[in-house]
């Protein structure tokens, strides 16, 4: 139950920042000619990405609460993974542009007009701010990848406010264009840091925070366990994770002692996000199944 009640607010969250930041890209676009400044105009092809990548991230948010079937028997969690994914790769190319109108204007700096770049960077940072507090403490990814974006646009446009105020009082049109390879650059990097975590659940790796070794000791430090091997875990979306492992027993273990045994592993597991967990059973000097040699 809390955990469709997760699901349904992460979907309700990137609407409301997809829709933001939606109304916000708009304006940018138009302020970005008016004050001709590389910085708006870069970051505004930067929100528009953002807004194909929030709308996607929050479709996919939404079909990842369909219930399993026989084709997807895990259902379809992974797809909220999926939209955090696409949001990196999307950002990653509207990075790309900014870097290169950036240089580009550092060869040959052009005047801003200063005033106006502050005015749309206090327009910026309600807009971004509003969005990336929706989004706040969201524990999927699909959120927490769309959520850093968003704060380091709040970021940016504090940077750019910065830059609009020093350009009011000091002629220095070159702080625009370096203003806007600092943030690309900003932004590059937690975007580096949000994809590897995506990887990772793509990968099949273990659930971050779990040692599948020191839990494979304290299954074997449990009574009538031998010990334990094909211990398997892996992450479904960054929060439902699932288990697998096959415990070694002693022969004189009863069929009391393997219930006792399973439900003792699940009370291991509880409190890790497990959303499903196989535990196969094997007396010692049986030969496992999932390999020739004795278990």
């Amino acid at each position: 139950m809390s955990h469709d009640h997760h699901h349904h607010a992460a979907e309700g969250n990137l609407k409301v920042a997809f829709l933001l930041n939606l109304g916000f890209t708009i304006l940018e676009f138009a302020a970005g000619v008016w004050t001709n400044s590389v910085a708006i105009q870069s970051d505004a092809i930067h929100d528009a990405g953002d807004c194909f990548a929030l709308g996607l991230a929050w479709y996919l948010q939404r079909l990842s609460q369909k219930t399993a079937n026989p084709k997807f028997t895990y259902g379809y969690r992974r797809l909220s993974s999926l939209g955090a994914l696409i949001t990196g790769v999307v950002l990653l190319c509207g990075l790309g542009f900014v870097v290169g109108e950036s240089v580009s204007r550092l060869a040959n700096p052009q005047e801003v007009k200063a005033p106006a770049v502050v005015v749309v960077a206090v327009v910026g940072l309600l807009f971004n701010g509003a969005a990336a507090w929706r989004l706040r403490g969201g524990e999927s990814l699909n959120e927490k990848v769309a959520s850093w974006h968003l704060l380091e646009d709040t970021l940016g446009w504090a940077a750019v406010l910065l830059g609009g105020l020093v350009m009011s009082v000091w002629d220095v049109p070159i702080l625009d264009p370096l203003l806007a390879l600092g943030i690309a650059v900003f932004v590059l990097w937690n975007v580096f840091r949000n994809l590897r975590k995506v990887a990772l659940v793509f990968l099949q790796a273990a659930p971050a925070g779990f040692d599948a070794a020191a839990f494979d000791r304290e299954l074997a430090a449990l009574p009538h366990v031998v010990g334990a091997h094909h211990t398997h875990t892996w992450t479904l979306d960054g929060e439902s994770h699932v288990f697998s492992t096959h415990l070694v027993v002693t022969c004189d273990c009863g069929r009391e002692d393997v219930l006792k045994l399973k439900r003792r592993v699940h009370e291991l597991l509880r409190g890790h996000h497990f959303l499903h967990a196989s535990i196969e059973v094997e007396f010692e000097g049986e030969d496992c199944a999932a390999g020739s040699e004795p278990c």
